[in-house]
């Protein structure tokens, strides 16, 4: 099968859609499949043309970014010139353009279109009414356009009133992780410190896009219950920040403002080698998210998991409630800066989490494998000779 993933980026961009399409993508072509991704040139090191992990991957210049968006000019003819020889377009919301491209190349060529629908399109201020008229239009477009709408957890379906008018396309797969790649790994003394980790104190792990766009993950929250713990507690944990972004120096200003700069270090755009690592010296990781209309999943927590390190999360993750169930952390309130402080305090000091118990749960819910089955099977229904038939 000839497979078209259009993200608007791609690794090695860091962020949830583009290790989503990225991981699909391996196992796709190990059983067999030829993919191309098609995606903004978002860095300078990355070619234009490039074969990633037996991967094809077209880059295309961008002449700026629309919210989280890159602008790609030659985006539509590059649809069409790959629609043509595809058997399925995948493409990807929240990224108008080219989500909404993609569908349009898909009636043009009459190729189906399926579309992962990884959270809400929302915006601050002005940008909401931006989004509302989007979602309005040209997201019911592209939802009614696609053959096949896909969503990483089923409580989804219920939450976005955006699905609900095409309920009945909708199908649940959930995101996966790498279980070979993340796995717990144990760390010398040079190498803790040349990582950031403090051998004189906890350590928390917090990991995101730090941009205006990837607020919700809550990193704000996560400052102010570090400044709750300085407060009450002898011995303060280092928090370790990894990401980069626009918004770095906001929540360093954050962090000076609070008091807490003294246990915070930002580590900027984590290296792929490194990241396991940070995974696995962490005590704790840490995400305290804060909109289910814009956190999709939160795979990073998932990665933690696998690499048998404890989490502090909420119930808009969704794995919160596998976390649960099998004592792999805690789950707090949304936007509760002293919940998060008493979790991370407790989840400091609490020896029943079950860490081997947490990679379990990753190893057999949550294999990006199984994942790509399920979703294997789901292109084949919609290029079967019957596809397009009314559901």
């Amino acid at each position: 099968m000839e497979i078209l993933q259009t993200p608007v980026r791609f690794h090695p961009y860091i962020g949830g859609v583009e290790s989503y399409v990225h991981s699909l993508a391996k196992k796709h072509v190990a059983s067999g499949h030829n993919v191309t991704v098609v995606c903004a040139k978002a860095k300078t090191e990355t070619g234009r043309r490039e074969v990633i992990d037996g991967i094809t991957v077209r880059r295309l210049s961008s002449i700026g970014k629309i919210a989280n968006t890159n602008i790609t000019p030659i985006l539509p003819k590059v649809l069409l010139e790959e629609a043509r020889s595809a058997d399925i377009i995948h493409t990807h919301i929240p990224t108008p353009w080219s989500a909404d491209l993609s569908a349009l190349a898909g009636v043009i060529t009459d190729t189906p279109v399926i579309v992962t629908y990884h959270n809400d399109i929302i915006g601050d201020g002005f940008a909401d009414y931006i989004a509302t008229a989007y979602n309005r239009t040209m997201l019911q477009l592209t939802l009614g356009i696609a053959d096949r709408i896909i969503v990483t957890q089923p409580d989804y379906i219920e939450d976005s009133s955006h699905l609900k008018p095409h309920t009945d396309k909708v199908r649940v797969v959930h995101n996966g992780v790498d279980v070979e790649r993340f796995h717990p790994v144990e760390l010398d003394t040079a190498r803790r410190e040349r990582l950031g980790f403090d051998s004189d104190r906890s350590n928390l792990f917090f990991l995101s896009v730090l941009d205006g766009h990837h607020g919700y993950k809550g990193l704000d929250v996560l400052l102010e219950s570090l400044a709750q713990l300085s407060e009450s507690e002898e011995l303060v944990p280092k928090l370790l920040v990894g990401g980069g972004g626009d918004a770095h120096a906001q929540y360093e200003q954050q962090a000076t403002n609070l008091g807490v700069d003294d246990h915070v270090e930002f580590l900027g755009r984590v290296p792929d080698e490194d990241l396991v690592a940070l995974y696995s010296g962490a005590d704790l990781f840490v995400l305290p998210s804060k909109s289910s209309d814009q956190e999709g999943f939160g795979l990073v927590v998932l990665e933690a998991m696998a690499c048998e390190t404890p989490v502090v999360t909420t119930d808009v993750v969704g794995v919160s409630d596998d976390i649960i169930a099998n004592d792999a952390g805690s789950i707090v309130a949304v936007d509760d800066s002293g919940a998060l402080a008493e979790a991370i305090s407790g989840g400091l000091t609490d020896g029943s989490f079950s860490a081997e118990q947490a990679r379990t749960v990753c190893r057999n819910n949550y294999s990006w494998a199984a994942s790509a089955s399920k979703l294997e099977a789901i292109y084949e229904e919609v290029t079967g000779p019957s596809a397009r038939d009314p559901l």
